[in-house]
């Protein structure tokens, strides 16, 4: 029990001390403080100093991070003129919906044989996963009756070299992007006390003053109070609509809560919800366990890496042609490789979070349709080839 509760404490704390050590080493602040999570998340994941009932704990912290960082990030937010940026949103995820397509139909021929009787199913959960996320993974899975040998093949090696991927996504592509794709035109006129006068963005909390405890205080209780009803009105639909539902919830109330302009000034709302995140990212990537993936899965690990690279030239040169900027680009494509919770995350590495919505906007409409496309995909793949 005491060691349960000293790892609880270094899941909590380990970011905020990253947060600290990054907004005061230039080569930490450059990496980014996600990036610094993730790394200390695989070291320490992978090397067996872990209790046996950690995952308890891992599994208990990843689901409730994410539904209260939400609001918090939103609460920072202006809604006015995102209405204006409805077309290159359309632009971005339909691109990214044909690029998933083409590619899957390109890799599945590739590794067909490799893969052997299920491949169809593993393409039409692929398909899933790289339009939704891992609710709609498992949902295909099941609903195309795969072997718990398979989904598992296909789950870990998702975990695998979709992290590697994110790292790239946080780290490495912002910079490449910029340099292809058209420049992020900001439409939003921002006056709000969350962004720094000199039109930076920071997500650390070094204008923090004690007159902003009680405020912030208030606003993480109504966050609390939105993952409540979001989470209560979950339990009323069914199962696999349950997290879509909480999200869209919690969504809808948090953008809600933005337009009342004394919750949208409160400040450190958004650098709050982001140390959030960083304990998202420190937990999750401590559950990959690297030695043993690379041992089980080595096909569907390059299977995977084929399909996302594949699927990232095909998106970006739709984006070229379509003139879709690199931060909307970049954002949309996470939000429907990673899902809506990591769409934050990313925005933070772009530092631009009026991204955030086009991203969650995005990654939502990915949850609705990836069951369908995912489950269309596959028996139409077993009936051509």
């Amino acid at each position: 029990m005491f060691l349960t509760i000293l790892w609880v404490l270094f899941f909590l704390a380990a970011p905020a001390a990253i947060l600290w050590l990054c907004s005061k080493v230039n080569f930490l602040d450059i990496l980014g403080p996600v990036v610094v999570c993730y790394i200390l998340g695989i070291a320490i994941g992978n090397i067996g100093i872990f209790p046996e009932n950690i995952f308890e704990i891992q599994d208990l912290l990843t689901t409730l991070v994410i539904p209260l960082a939400l609001p918090l990030i939103f609460f920072s937010m202006n809604i006015r003129g995102w209405g204006r940026k409805t077309g290159v949103i359309v632009k971005a995820f339909f691109g990214a919906l044909i690029a998933v397509l083409i590619a899957s139909t390109v890799t599945f021929l590739i590794f067909q044989l490799q893969i052997g009787d299920e491949a169809w199913k593993v393409g039409g959960m692929l398909i899933g996963v790289y339009t939704g996320g891992t609710p709609n993974l498992a949902a295909i899975g099941t609903a195309l009756d795969i072997s718990s040998t398979q989904y598992l093949s296909v789950h870990a090696s998702d975990v695998v070299v979709g992290g590697i991927f994110l790292l790239l996504l946080i780290s490495v592509f912002p910079a490449l992007f910029r340099k292809i794709l058209p420049g992020f035109a900001a439409k939003i006129v921002n006056t709000d006390e969350n962004v720094p006068k000199n039109g930076g963005f920071s997500v650390y909390f070094s204008e923090f003053s004690r007159s902003n405890f009680l405020p912030l205080l208030k606003a993480a209780g109504l966050s609390v109070l939105i993952f409540g009803i979001g989470g209560g009105l979950s339990f009323i639909v069914p199962a696999e609509f349950s997290t879509v539902t909480a999200i869209l919830v919690i969504t809808t109330l948090g953008v809600a809560a933005s337009s009342i302009k004394s919750i949208r000034k409160i400040p450190m709302t958004f650098q709050l919800g982001h140390y959030l995140l960083l304990i998202f990212s420190l937990v999750v990537s401590s559950m990959a366990d690297i030695s043993n993936l690379v041992g089980s899965a080595p096909i569907m690990m390059l299977y995977i890496s084929v399909l996302l690279f594949m699927t990232l030239i095909i998106h970006t040169l739709i984006s070229k042609v379509l003139k879709v900027d690199a931060d909307t680009h970049l954002i949309v494509s996470a939000a429907l490789i990673y899902s809506p919770p990591f769409v934050p995350i990313v925005a933070a590495a772009l530092k631009n979070k009026e991204v955030i919505m086009s991203g969650m906007i995005a990654g939502i409409a990915g949850w609705v349709i990836g069951n369908y496309l995912g489950i269309g995909f596959g028996f139409l793949l077993r009936h051509l080839f």
